[in-house]
């Protein structure tokens, strides 16, 4: 019965102070010095820890050297890493239906997928994340992609035929690339540059932002603005941390993210409109897409999903007033 009672009153005691803050939490993220993700985790680091009032400190480990962005989340889920400012197609495998952020030309511009994932979606795309044992802090962003290439521009899907384009580790990008005839594999950011050098690839997508701050525009000389699916930086923590979070210590939490978060989405509004002419000026090329006959290429894409996902696709095409 004594023994009972000590491991009662222990285990009472444990419980209580699982609320409280913790002396240090580590955020791990994939972006390098530059990057608006970058600079936004950083800043995310100090609110959190001045809204503890300097009980927590916040370990901010970049540029993938805990892990690629699905080996963090799997220690977010474990509770190695308590948070990660990750990439939605990596989150995409854990959680499929945040994949669906990526269907092609879904919005219409920055602003536009920041007001859906500020509202309902990004809410429906929460609980589902927490079934997996990740929490949804908000949804930084990644971007609307464009295309490098080493060789000429895509101006036309017929461009791409053949075409080996490296893509994330995400369904929906790949499917968007084997509709408009391309050869699209999966590879690690990380690893990108010298894949890209050794011509395993011929080309590559991503925003503006992460072409210039990881210096592939440098490799690749060849930009055509297809602008051919959004991205979002899911900002997710391991869902056991969270729970035992009390109400101070989650408020700390979503108070970091959204502030950083705005940072951030200015950082990678502003790089859209202003990097262009930093990298003409360096010698690349850039080309417009012929936008109508993308959309008609990678219909298909939608016809897939809508089969697996009818209500949600559905509601997306609404929140984005399609």
């Amino acid at each position: 019965m004594k023994s009972s009672c000590i491991t009662a009153v222990a285990l009472a005691a444990t419980l209580s102070a699982s609320g409280a803050f913790a002396d240090q939490i580590t955020f791990a993220h994939g972006a390098n010095p530059g990057n608006p993700r970058f600079v936004a985790a950083e800043e995310w680091g100090k609110i959190y820890a001045e809204c503890t009032g300097g009980k927590t400190k916040v370990d901010v480990a970049p540029s993938a050297t805990l892990g690629d962005d699905v080996e963090l989340l799997t220690s977010a889920i474990g509770g190695v890493i308590n948070v990660t400012a990750n990439s939605q197609g990596a989150v995409s495998q854990v959680v499929p239906e945040v994949g669906l952020l990526g269907l092609p030309f879904l919005f219409k511009d920055l602003p536009a997928a920041w007001k859906v994932l500020d509202g309902p979606v990004g809410q429906m795309l929460d609980d589902r994340a927490q079934k997996h044992g990740l929490k949804i802090l908000g949804f930084w962003d990644n971007g609307i992609r464009q295309v490098s290439t080493l060789k000429g521009t895509v101006k036309e899907p017929a461009d791409l035929k053949g075409i080996k384009i490296r893509t994330p580790p995400d369904q929906m990008t790949i499917d968007i690339f084997t509709a408009l005839g391309a050869a699209p594999a999966p590879l690690a950011f990380s690893e990108l540059p010298t894949a890209l050098q050794s011509g395993v690839f011929d080309a590559q997508e991503n925003p503006l932002t992460n072409i210039y701050s990881s210096k592939i525009y440098q490799i690749t000389k060849n930009i055509t603005m297809t602008g051919h699916k959004y991205e979002s930086t899911p900002v997710v923590a391991g869902l056991a941390w969270w729970n035992e979070l009390d109400n101070a210590g989650q408020d700390c939490a979503l108070k970091a993210t959204a502030e950083a978060g705005k940072m951030q989405r200015d950082l990678s509004l502003e790089g859209d409109q202003t990097l262009r002419p930093k990298m003409e000026a360096e010698g690349v090329v850039f080309a417009e897409a012929d936008h109508d006959a993308y959309v008609k290429a990678t219909a298909s894409v939608y016809d897939k999903y809508a089969k697996q996902y009818p209500e949600i696709v559905d509601m997306l095409k609404k929140a984005a007033g399609q």
